[in-house]
């Protein structure tokens, strides 16, 4: 049997830009995907926490260190520049693998820079944060 788990997220990025009329997908900056272990054109859950929007893109990478977030296409229209949002990646284990499996959490800063990358779910303090 096989069970999904979150493999990475990285937490609480704020979007810095939104481009309705591109064919769609997520930029990310390229060094969030890389920290994260999401791949180019991986297929993402997005989590607004500013207005509860879920939906699923694609990611695409962006210029490295640059801090951007981008929503492309329709996701544009699931949020607004300066939402914070969450962006999640699944993978399909099995079911010994998954067992104390710890997805990469990415932490950043207010520029959307990294600031810490963690294996497994986030400390009490930082959930409260």
């Amino acid at each position: 049997m096989f069970v999904t788990l979150c493999k990475a997220k990285i937490h609480r990025v704020k979007v810095t830009e939104a481009e309705l009329y591109y064919e769609g997908s997520i930029t990310i900056d390229e060094e969030l995907l890389n920290a994260s272990g999401i791949l180019p054109y991986e297929k993402v859950q997005i989590v607004n926490v500013n207005n509860g929007a879920r939906f699923e893109t694609y990611t695409i990478p962006g210029k490295p260190k640059s801090g951007v977030i981008c929503l492309n296409g329709p996701a544009a229209r699931m949020g607004s520049v300066g939402d914070e949002i969450i962006i999640i990646s699944y993978a399909e284990f099995e079911d010994k693998e998954a067992l104390g499996y710890e997805p990469t959490v990415v932490l950043v800063d207010s520029r959307n820079m990294i600031k810490q990358v963690l294996k497994g779910h986030l400390e009490e303090s930082e959930n409260s944060k």
